[in-house]
């Protein structure tokens, strides 16, 4: 739970920018990929990471604006990545203009539940992170080189000459 703005602020940096080097991995050809067809695939999943973070922070409280054409998810793996760069920075900027270290206390009523705005912030983080998993395990499948997110990747170990750490 978040004590401070700042505190959200530097984590959501931090995540939005693994997430964004996640999405500006993908390529139009990848965003088909999926685990089975009755499955979301890869565009459908990060679509959702996008849009639903405005959604997510109006529910919250933070008055962001809606990504435009939300229910068309895009064919251009370029134009996903181009708006979660435009709802990362516009997030940061409603929340500290809206809220404040004391009002991370108060209660608010999310999703049937009441519970300190500071755990609606960790719930995004939480979202983003357990969607961009799943995209990388599709991204795989997919035959795309995985960013690495809180270390290098396989791939990235590849790259500096090196082997992966045995499992």
């Amino acid at each position: 739970m978040y004590t401070s703005i700042t505190e959200f602020i530097e984590d959501w940096k931090q995540e939005a920018a693994s997430t964004q080097k996640v999405l500006d991995a993908l390529t139009d050809s990848s965003l088909q990929q999926s685990v089975a067809s009755e499955h979301r695939t890869l565009a459908r999943i990060a679509w959702h990471v996008v849009t639903s973070t405005p959604g997510m922070l109006n529910e919250f409280g933070v008055r962001v604006e809606n990504v435009e054409n939300s229910s068309t998810v895009p064919s251009s793996a370029k134009e996903i990545a181009d708006t979660f760069r435009k709802v990362s920075a516009d997030t940061m900027d409603a929340v500290k203009q809206q809220w404040t270290d004391a009002s991370l206390k108060e209660m608010k009523n999310v999703f049937g539940m009441d519970m300190p705005k500071a755990v609606t912030l960790s719930l995004l983080i939480k979202h983003i992170i357990h969607h961009r998993g799943q995209m990388t395990v599709l991204m795989r499948q997919a035959g795309l080189n995985v960013p690495g997110v809180y270390g290098p990747s396989k791939d990235e170990w590849s790259q500096m000459g090196m082997e992966a750490p045995a499992l």
